[in-house]
């Protein structure tokens, strides 16, 4: 439907464009009549069909580019990856080519000196009867090249800016409402944008217009004019009618495009209505739990998370079939499903931004040098904090004990389990060196460095030898056995060492160069955006939720909100505290930047504040509903 309304928009501005480059003020009558005349031509009509390709190609290239989380490059050296990715490379050249057509089409409408590439032209020495010879029209190829100029252009702030991001609206409405507010600021973006592209290209024409103008009247065997000035010099530039028709080509470009790209956006956000039950059994993929619960287009989990938030704010019907129960059985299904998908999403933002914090608090803490001893992972405490993660997985909510502040949760990988004893022998000497246990023992005790020599001192425990020996049972095997394969894990060999050593010594002398930090320096701004690139999920599931959690106080006749309304409140103060502390950080802003107007949409920068307001209201939604009874 975008495709084909786009289409149908083209004769319009095709309408406009011919009667914009006849522009004749002191003859109107003539002007206006000469551009209807040239409306029903036939080079026309081919220009209109000519571009008709153009749009449907553009709009394929919409279709495969799109996003609903933005891609953010967190340095310039990964700005400078997505440009030379090589779908970009495909991207950058499909616009330019396409742009040269668009201007192929201009430049033939425009009529006049732009018409056609090569022209016929009389050389100074020849004489009156000499045959005309055929000359280069380099004002045609400056029409060419200006047009594959501002493809490439188009495209390469299309990956930039962020272009195929799609914003889904806050205020629903019909989609012809939304074409019709963003067409005013789609005109004025592209007669600006214009502006600037045929100004970057006048100045690239100055300093290497040359080339092509010779290779292409080489290749094809055309004179240069030498009657008419140069357009690579500054007399030729300073033409105001070659400026005025090729800003008004780069103009043409721009709004048919924007308009494919506008009209795209529109029905790609559209809101779609997904059945809480299905009415037949072939329809139960298609159902909102069902979806939620599993891994579809991210496109389509967008819009099934929107559908949520706005049935648990408008609808009362179809909240009636979320807390329903199944027939036979009894279980709240819908329920379950909903409220499980939307407490994993909290949970994961929630973990996400831990160790985003972690990371960002470990920043100022002095790095573990490369020869330090490190935990193995077959240590007993590593066992500890694999089973700690595996059931915090099993759980999806993330305890709050656990995030009381970063320290504690810097130090929950070096706890042992409760039957294990921190200064015994089975338990790792690195472990004891974090936990400040000190073995006299222990060959690291004392200066003696070397691995191989051994301090020998009084026995104050029974060796695995001597028990074998007194004949004891054989049970401490596995764990004497474990014990040694720690302690020799956690020995570095010498070439690992080094390794490390020259590693932090590269990092060292790259990190003094400035050239080297303004390519791989991160920006601490765009990290953070990153962070919150999909937060636009969770704030549908947070609304969805606690709405849904706020009616369930008169509308759920079987009570099954209440089983997860502990979850969903820990869950919900979880991250409260962890976004509280995450404002906190010192590189962090806690105002969101003023947007101003613009075509191109930037929402996802401030999508932050907008998870921070969100979590507060759901927070004072639920309180307030249920009051006393918490």
């Amino acid at each position: 439907a975008a495709v084909a309304w786009s289409v149908l928009l083209l004769p319009v501005c095709t309408a406009a464009f011919v009667v914009l480059s006849g522009l004749d003020p002191f003859h109107p009558v003539r002007w206006i009549s000469n551009s209807f005349n040239d409306l029903y031509t036939s080079y026309v009509i081919f220009c209109i069909f000519l571009m008709s390709v153009v749009i449907l190609v553009i709009s394929i290239f919409n279709a495969e580019f799109y996003a609903v989380v933005p891609s953010i490059p967190c340095s310039r050296i990964a700005l400078i990856g997505k440009i030379i990715h090589p779908q970009q490379v495909i991207h950058s050249v499909v616009h330019a080519v396409m742009g040269m057509l668009v201007a192929w089409c201009a430049a033939v409408m425009t009529k006049g000196r732009f018409q056609f590439l090569a022209v016929p032209c009389t050389p100074l020495e020849s004489l009156d009867d000499a045959v005309p010879q055929m000359c280069l029209n380099e004002y045609h190829l400056f029409f060419l090249l200006s047009g594959a100029f501002m493809g490439y252009s188009y495209s390469l702030l299309y990956l930039i800016n962020n272009m195929n991001y799609l914003p889904f609206p806050i205020i629903q409405q019909y989609k012809y409402l939304r074409f019709r507010r963003s067409l005013p600021l789609l005109v004025k973006h592209g007669c600006v944008e214009s502006l600037y592209f045929v100004r970057n290209f006048c100045v690239a024409y100055y300093f290497f217009g040359y080339i092509p103008k010779v290779w292409i009247s080489t290749t094809m065997d055309l004179h240069i004019d030498s009657k008419l000035h140069p357009l690579d010099t500054l007399t030729g530039l300073l033409d105001l009618s070659l400026f005025y028709h090729a800003w008004l080509c780069g103009v043409f470009l721009l709004i048919t495009w924007y308009i494919a790209w506008l009209l795209f956006k529109i029905y790609a956000t559209e809101t779609h209505h997904f059945p809480v039950q299905p009415t037949f059994a072939e329809e139960t993929d298609q159902c909102l739990p069902k979806i939620l619960n599993s891994n579809p287009p991210l496109i389509i989990k967008f819009l099934a998370l929107q559908d949520l938030m706005l049935l648990s704010q408008y609808s009362p019907v179809r909240r009636q079939e979320v807390f329903s129960l199944s027939q036979p059985g009894g279980h709240p299904h819908n329920w379950t499903a909903i409220s499980r998908e939307c407490l994993s999403l909290l949970s994961d933002l929630t973990q996400r931004l831990i160790t985003q914090q972690e990371a960002a608090a470990a920043n100022g803490r002095a790095k573990q040098p490369a020869g330090e001893l490190k935990v193995s992972p077959q240590t007993p405490g590593a066992v500890v904090t694999e089973d700690m993660s595996f059931q915090s997985q099993r759980s999806n909510i993330v305890p709050r004990a656990s995030m009381s502040s970063l320290v504690k949760s810097s130090l929950m990988p070096l706890k042992t389990s409760p039957g294990s004893d921190v200064g015994s022998p089975f338990s790792s000497p690195a472990l004891n060196c974090k936990m400040g246990i000190l073995d006299v023992n222990s060959p690291w005790h004392g200066s003696v460095q070397s691995p191989h020599v051994v301090r020998r001192g009084p026995k104050l425990w029974t060796s695995g030898s001597d028990l074998q020996m007194n004949g004891s049972h054989h049970e401490s095997f596995p764990v004497l056995s474990a014990a040694r394969v720690g302690s020799e894990a956690v020995q570095p060999s010498f070439i690992y060492t080094w390794l490390q050593n020259k590693q932090e010594q590269i990092k060292n002398f790259l990190s003094k160069r400035v050239l080297i930090m303004y390519f791989f320096s991160k920006h601490p701004e765009a990290s953070i955006q990153a962070v919150f690139s999909d937060a636009q999920m969770h704030i549908w599931a947070l609304e969805g939720l606690s709405h849904l959690v706020a009616a369930s106080f008169t509308e759920d006749q079987f009570g099954v909100v209440q089983t997860t309304l502990p979850a969903i409140l820990n869950t919900l103060l979880t991250l409260q505290e962890v976004v509280d502390r995450h404002f906190k950080l010192p590189h962090v802003s806690s105002k969101p930047p003023r947007i101003s107007g613009s075509l191109v949409d930037t929402s996802y920068k401030t999508l932050r504040f907008a998870l921070r307001a969100s979590l507060k209201t759901a927070l004072y939604r639920i309180t307030t509903v249920f009051g006393e009874h918490l």
